[in-house]
């Protein structure tokens, strides 16, 4: 890949609404927020994801393997003017992730099959997603959405985000159809899931505004969660 990248710390938490407002409320006296969220701070994500047929991304992660790799196209709010082809690697908590813009026509194209023009691609992880179609034979597999609040620091290049509403596609149905038929994929609609990704280091003023008596990091996956339905 052309781009220069480095892996960054990734911590999650499934946390009580009650403690989500009470640790919003404190990091907005220290934290900015996402210059790209809406007018109510938040923003909807759409993902895409790939697996083969043996389900060997969702596998590696119920089976907890330390180091492993998923393709996925996001779009954000709906708007297919700006979509990314995006790989993510993993190894423990340790993150790093590859993309590539691509356009609505050529999202349509891989939706229906059609990757020849990907095998010519300027973009390197483009063509690298084209090889692994082939001989991984990845298919799309699932439509994940949910909304997230984020809020950012500048000092260790700190990602605090809020995640609620996580859907799911039901099976594997149009993805790109105009009307989406997604159930939710957590028990309660207020679920929320606290991600927090930082560089080399995490701040002492952030640890301190995120501390919560008795929360647990967990390893909870979105795609994982949403593939229980198909």
């Amino acid at each position: 890949m052309e781009q220069e990248k480095h892996y960054r710390h990734e911590l999650k938490y499934a946390i009580p609404y009650a403690e989500y407002v009470a640790m919003r409320n404190r990091l907005r006296t220290v934290m900015k927020q996402d210059p790209h969220v809406s007018a109510d701070g938040l923003y909807r994500i759409r993902s895409v994801y790939f697996d083969n047929s043996d389900d060997k991304a969702l596998l590696e992660k119920v089976n907890g393997i330390a180091k492993r790799e998923k393709f996925r196209i996001r779009y954000y709010n709906d708007d297919l003017s700006f979509i990314t082809l995006e790989k993510k690697m993993k190894i423990n908590d340790l993150c790093l992730k590859y993309d590539a813009t691509i356009s609505e026509e050529e999202f349509r194209k891989i939706m229906k099959g059609d990757y020849e023009w990907m095998k010519e691609y300027p973009d390197e992880l483009v063509r690298e997603f084209y090889a692994k179609i082939r001989y991984q034979l990845l298919r799309p597999k699932v439509l994940v959405s949910y909304v997230r609040e984020p809020y950012i620091f500048a000092a260790g290049n700190v990602r605090v985000t809020f995640d609620s509403k996580i859907r799911t596609s039901l099976f594997r149905q149009d993805l790109l159809s105009e009307e989406i038929n997604d159930i939710s994929a957590t028990e309660t609609p207020q679920d929320m899931f606290l991600e927090i990704k930082y560089d080399a280091f995490l701040p002492e003023i952030i640890q301190d505004l995120i501390q919560v008596k008795g929360m647990r990091q967990q390893a909870f996956s979105k795609y994982g969660a949403c593939r229980t339905f198909g």
